[in-house]
């Protein structure tokens, strides 16, 4: 692709700070069949479902993976509408699972309710808190949280960088955008990271931010995006699950750099310049094989940051100097050090 940034030969260098894929699951030589468990879990997907390529498919990937290790058949209810979160949960219990995982700050009173009337079954939700009043600090509920503006930041600080260089060549305003779903706190987390990020690698970048009001409806992301490329953006972030994959479509029609979100999504295509990552795969399988062990705690949540390696960067193009991937790495270590104060919401 004839991307506006510098082609250094020779580079392809690539930052992985650590593929989301390598977190999930067993080892692929052992051939071991596991031991039949009498406990089960089950998985209730938001309206994104498991193809989503992103949160709801990594949090299958890591039940997939307890599964695998503690010896049942997962079950996996998706979700059409927010109308199906209970019904789902409902199902999941009265087939006899003991661990109920579900996924997406949407599910959070689906799950506060289910919990309260299910004392006997263990929790875990992706991307809400059990401190919220919809939840109340039931002790069977655990919250599975990541800090996503740190993720986000180095998304946003690797975009500055690169729109720096593109600016050194054409000498025009530096603009980037990112397009997230809905307004909801998971969302402007990395919104207010890669801001930030981008901010602080490119002092005065304009950064275009604009919702959908979706996670599934990829002609609204891309249309969002399309308007940000025509108001001069040369790089898109996509924080909106399946919606979102409409942001990496306009980014390749245009010829301009996109950036993937959750999972690391480079294969998507050669328009992809990194994903900021969240490892909803290495916290599902955690949280379903401590109900397993009976060793599970709830009532508080769990924080996935960049120092637990809960959060990072995928995949990113090769033609990135490696002067910018060496500031990256300085920049990850200063954020685990607490030397950078990141902002958690736009």
């Amino acid at each position: 692709m004839n991307h506006k940034i510098p082609t250094i030969a020779a580079v392809g260098a690539l930052v992985v700070a650590a593929s989301v894929l390598a977190g999930c699951g067993s080892s692929s030589g052992d051939t071991t069949e596991p031991a039949k468990s009498d406990f089960k879990a089950g998985l209730v997907t938001d309206i994104g479902g498991v193809n989503d390529k992103s949160f709801n498919f990594l949090a299958k990937a890591g039940l997939d993976a307890a599964a695998a290790k503690v010896g049942f058949t997962p079950d996996i209810k998706e979700s059409k509408a927010e109308t199906d979160y209970v019904p789902n949960v409902t199902r999941l219990i009265s087939g006899g699972d003991k661990g109920v995982i579900t996924v997406g700050f949407l599910m959070g009173q689906a799950t506060g309710d289910m919990a309260k009337a299910n004392p006997d079954v263990n929790f875990a939700i992706v991307d809400f808190s059990v401190t919220d009043k919809a939840i109340g600090g039931q002790k069977n509920v655990r919250g599975l949280l990541f800090k996503e503006q740190e993720a986000g930041y180095l998304a946003g600080y690797l975009a500055g960088k690169v729109e720096l260089a593109n600016i050194a060549r054409t000498n025009k305003q530096m603009v980037i955008g990112a397009v997230g779903g809905l307004k909801i706190p998971p969302v402007d987390r990395y919104i207010a990271g890669y801001k930030a990020g981008a901010e602080a690698a490119a002092p005065g970048i304009k950064v275009l931010v604009g919702y959908s009001q979706s996670f599934t409806e990829q002609d609204k992301c891309k249309e969002q995006a399309l308007a940000h490329i025509e108001a001069g953006s040369d790089i898109e972030f996509q924080v909106a699950g399946t919606c979102g994959l409409g942001v990496l479509s306009a980014a390749k029609d245009k010829n301009i750099w996109g950036i993937g979100v959750d999972a690391d999504q480079a294969y998507i295509g050669a328009q992809v310049l990194t994903s900021a990552l969240k490892r909803v795969d290495v916290a599902v399988e955690k949280a379903v094989n401590d109900m397993a062990a009976g060793s599970f705690v709830g009532g508080s949540d769990e924080i996935f940051d960049l120092k637990a390696n809960g959060v990072g960067l995928g995949a990113t193009a090769k033609d990135v100097p490696q002067g910018i991937l060496d500031e990256l790495e300085k920049i990850k270590a200063d954020i685990i050090a607490g030397k950078i104060t990141i902002p958690d919401t736009v």
